[in-house]
């Protein structure tokens, strides 16, 4: 068998490992933002995509985690999870080659349906390479090592991408101004250094081993592996919230794009660099993230990032009120930089969290059946807001203050809500569920949601409390990151102990 499973992954081979999941991770992701995400939607609308298009490419990539399902049986009849890993993701990936292309095709409506049939296989194939992938890091990465390793690994990708997306911006702004050729063709360029990005992720993937798997107690019954998970009471609850939260977020998140392009009249470089922003704000917490879900738990690290999560979708109706103004710019970088962190915490944990409390030996059925109600949950979301879209654009919310001084009156708008405003005040509204699922879900740790707080604030109060001094306003600007470096100052301070010879070192 090509890539076949080995029997024991001795500890020199599992660095090794995890140092070629870290690259595969850097240029995956690189793979995911030139091919998707800002870029797809700044093609799809290069391409002339409705808002139900867009919303439909949003929700593709969640309906596709469904295919999870023949992926289960194929993981367990074949027990060769490297394997249908890596044929998945070659195979998907080779799809993006001729998405390329699409600008020369002379039909717009054919150039929009095969765009949305090409990103629909690739992302089916890459979600049963996902199924495969989950059950193998499940047995492969110690349990010791989740919120760290993986919280690492999101770093050195997340500090790849910003540098992706800056240089994409770059081109696309360069592209433009060189008059080359049409502006869609600079995506042209970009789907194919996506292409060549995901093959290398590939390369680095080959070289990962996998722990074989333990032979099968029964046969195999889908039905039975799926219902199994609903059964556990724990694992219930978490499938609840982390479904409930991705319906919520994905209401509203697949069309910030959108709304910066088209309600506010910002252009694709701008976007760009506030996603660049974003995640930069993202690889600066997620080690910090991680260091906490270990110390304390997962559940903790969602209790504080969720809700601040949400009050940024809310947030995002106060940019432009009444009206775009001169600080519209300013407070959307704000907006990002926090999200970014919020993201950061959501992501490392929700992901975690998932790992930890699925049973050994039974991962993929549990992974799987929470990935497929969260592919339900989330790509439901953002079709219904592609189809309401369009209704709200007509519709429109205001709050008048008049100030009446004789026969003269003065009106002011204090609040006025159209279009996206709409899903991004819908959708922390439904969040508030969400939340409380998550407080029914049970996690065992090291600590619990008071004390991580608690430890935050201490901080935070450290913090403020030496802000009369350039170096604890400087401390202050870099929390939660601030007590980390002066613990490392104070610990190169400290007197280094006698060689062995008795003399000083």
């Amino acid at each position: 068998m090509w890539l076949p499973p080995v029997d024991r992954v001795a500890d020199n081979e599992l660095e090794a490992a995890l140092s070629h999941l870290v690259r595969d991770g850097v240029y995956a992701q690189a793979m995911g933002a030139l091919t998707g995400g800002v870029l797809l939607v700044g093609y799809a609308l290069a391409l002339g995509a409705s808002n139900l298009v867009i919303g439909i490419l949003a929700a593709i990539p969640f309906f596709a985690q469904l295919t999870q399902l023949p992926s289960i049986l194929l993981v367990e009849r074949l027990r060769a999870r490297r394997l249908i890993s890596v044929a998945g993701s070659v195979l998907g990936r080779l799809i993006l080659i001729p998405l390329a292309f699409l600008p020369w095709i002379e039909a717009p409506e054919l150039g929009r349906g095969l765009l949305v049939a090409g990103v629909a296989a690739s992302a089916a194939l890459g979600a049963m390479a996902g199924c495969s992938w989950n059950s193998w890091m499940h047995d492969l990465v110690p349990e010791r090592r989740l919120g760290l390793f993986f919280a690492n690994r999101l770093f050195y990708a997340t500090s790849f991408t910003l540098l992706t997306g800056v240089a994409a911006g770059i081109f696309i702004d360069s592209w433009a101004q060189l008059d080359i050729g049409l502006p869609v063709h600079a995506y042209t360029v970009l789907f194919l250094l996506g292409s060549a990005a995901g093959a290398a992720s590939i390369l680095h993937l080959t070289q990962v081993p996998e722990p074989r798997m333990a032979p099968p107690e029964r046969t195999i019954h889908l039905g039975r592996m799926l219902a199994e998970p609903f059964h556990d009471t724990n694992f219930r609850r978490l499938i609840w919230f982390l479904g409930t939260w991705q319906f919520t977020t994905n209401l509203a998140a697949p069309f910030f794009t959108v709304y910066l392009i088209a309600q506010l009249g910002y252009n694709m470089n701008f976007v760009l660099i506030m996603t660049v922003i974003s995640q930069f704000a993202n690889m600066l917490t997620l080690r910090k993230w991680g260091e906490l879900s270990d110390r304390y738990s997962n559940k903790a690290v969602l209790a504080l990032c969720s809700p601040v999560f949400l009050l940024c979708i809310f947030a995002w109706t106060l940019v432009s009120l009444p009206e775009k103004h001169a600080y519209t710019t300013a407070l959307l970088v704000l907006l990002h930089v926090v999200m970014g962190c919020a993201v950061a915490g959501v992501t490392l944990a929700g992901g975690n969290i998932g790992l930890k409390l699925a049973p050994r030996g039974r991962g993929t059925a549990y992974l799987a059946a929470s990935s497929i109600v969260n592919a339900v949950a989330a790509g439901i979301a953002p079709i219904i807001g592609g189809l309401f879209a369009d209704d709200f654009a007509a519709r429109e919310l205001s709050l008048i203050l008049r100030w009446t001084s004789g026969p003269e009156a003065t009106e002011f708008v204090t609040l006025r809500l159209r279009h996206w405003d709409f899903f991004f005040l819908l959708s922390p509204l439904l969040g508030l569920y969400a939340l409380h699922r998550l407080t029914l879900v049970d996690e065992a740790g090291h600590g619990h949601e008071r004390a991580m707080m608690q430890e935050i604030v201490i901080e935070t109060r450290r913090a403020v409390a030496s802000l009369s001094s350039v170096a604890g306003l400087r401390l202050m600007n870099t929390f939660p990151f601030g007590r980390i470096v002066q613990a490392a100052r104070a610990k190169r301070s400290r007197p280094r102990p006698p060689s062995r010879h008795g003399g000083e070192n």
